[in-house]
């Protein structure tokens, strides 16, 4: 390694050192909210380029640049706001919360949940649909039962990242493939390997947790709960035309303006131009004067997801300027040149997914750039493109839910109502995932080998 490389691998060690200890003393140890440490991070990563002889109108294009990958999250997230606030209104949630409330066991509910968010995530394709629709509903539920709310979180979010990852209607699936060069099925029975595993780990964890940790809800709140809740059957119609849209494979904007437009249409059949305009904005707010059921029905709208918003725009902008300067592929360079064997190849690709979704905080891009980075590492040991598209589903897919300040933790957070240090622990398939793909490099079972 020349000296000037070794100056600037020094450099961007310090820097991503520095990011992550203001990330973690300002979150973790003074319980900040993460505007303020990414904020501190974003300024000192700007200096930081402009002392490596970038301009500060280039450092500013870089930042911006960032912020241009967030705006289809960014409207996707209002749209949801939109939709949960209309579906309390029409009456979709209440029904599934009523029919819940009727037929669910408490001690059995907790792996139910998960179950019924990978089967809903695996059949429409997208993990944050997921969680804003029938996970809200899951969540109503568990609360009434008594089941902790990082819990019941940390059940429902990993069942939508199973259905995520493992649907062919994914987008984040469908961009691991094509960044490895892998066939999407293929791709998709390869990451049984680890998935399956994964799966059963969550599911043993949730079945013995939800038999230790449910007390019931009172009489008293379960009856005034129920008061509040009037069943619609006809309402369900509008779940159904968002798997109709999905199936069609129209992309989640598009499938979401569609549901907006048709639970606009609903509402406004017994209610004003007006009335609809402020659910939008504001969300559905109920007439119980009960807190437990303020809670569970007091959901939605554009401006509830504002402080989200607000996480991925500095958080985006952060990435920006690390990926424009290179900054980590410039800290895995001299790293990925020392790997000789297979397992090294898989461990050091699912720490470079990890370490870019805690930098970048994006999970497209932190599928990306590890799979830029290692594709010629895993060919140069012989591994099949699949072993690389496994991997970055593993690392750059899941992690992201983990991420307070990542696109995919802020909007969990907001929409369950939990925070991402709270319900992290308790969401088990996003840490069992690569878990079961380092065991997998190691022992080599399911992992694919190039035939050529």
């Amino acid at each position: 390694m020349t000296q000037q490389k070794r100056r600037r691998f020094v450099s961007v060690t310090v820097l991503i050192v520095g990011l992550m200890l203001i990330f973690g003393v300002g979150m973790i140890y003074f319980k900040l909210a993460p505007y303020v440490p990414l904020t501190l991070g974003l300024m000192i990563t700007m200096i930081f380029g402009r002392l490596n002889g970038y301009s500060w109108q280039s450092v500013q294009n870089q930042l911006l640049a960032g912020v241009r990958i967030g705006l289809s999250p960014i409207f996707l997230f209002l749209l949801i706001g939109m939709i949960i606030a209309l579906w309390m209104r029409d009456g979709v949630i209440s029904t599934l919360l009523w029919s819940g409330l009727q037929l669910a066991r408490p001690d059995w509910f907790l792996p139910a949940a998960f179950v019924i968010s990978a089967v809903i995530g695996t059949a429409i394709g997208s993990s944050f649909t997921t969680i804003a629709t029938i996970g809200v509903a899951l969540m109503g539920i568990g609360t009434t039962f008594g089941i902790p709310m990082p819990m019941l979180a940390g059940a429902i979010i990993s069942g939508a990242i199973f259905g995520d990852k493992s649907s062919p209607l994914s987008g984040s699936t469908n961009l691991a493939a094509s960044i490895a060069g892998s066939e999407l099925f293929e791709h998709i029975k390869n990451m049984m390997w680890t998935t399956i595993p994964a799966f059963g780990l969550s599911l043993i964890g949730f079945t013995g947790l939800g038999l230790m940790h449910h007390t019931g809800a009172s009489a008293e709140s379960l009856m005034s709960l129920q008061s509040h809740l009037t069943p619609q059957w006809w309402s369900l119609t509008l779940i159904g035309l968002l798997f109709v849209t999905a199936w069609l494979k129209i992309p989640a904007i598009p499938t979401l303006l569609i549901n907006v437009t048709a639970s606009a249409v609903v509402f406004l059949q017994s209610n004003s131009v007006m009335t609809l305009n402020h659910v939008i904005m504001d969300g559905f707010k109920t007439t119980s004067s009960d807190p437990m059921v303020q809670d569970l029905l007091n959901r939605g709208g554009m401006l509830s997801m504002m402080g989200t918003v607000l996480i991925i725009i500095l958080a985006l902008a952060l990435g920006g300027i690390l990926t424009e300067e290179a900054i980590l592929a410039d800290f895995m360079a001299p790293l990925i040149k020392q790997v000789r064997t297979q397992a090294e190849a898989v461990i050091g690709t699912l720490l470079t997914g990890i370490l870019a979704n805690f930098m970048i905080g994006e999970k497209c891009l932190a599928t990306i750039l590890p799979g830029e980075l290692w594709k010629p590492t895993f060919k140069r040991l012989g591994l099949a493109p699949v072993a690389l598209s496994r991997t970055l589903e593993d690392s750059g897919t899941v992690v992201n839910y983990l991420v307070p300040w990542g696109v995919a933790g802020s909007f969990c957070a907001q929409t369950l109502g939990v925070p991402v240090t709270h319900f992290a622990v308790f969401a088990i398939f996003a840490w069992a995932s690569p878990i079961c793909s380092m065991i997998s490099a190691m022992t080599k079972v399911g992992l694919a080998q190039n035939d050529d």
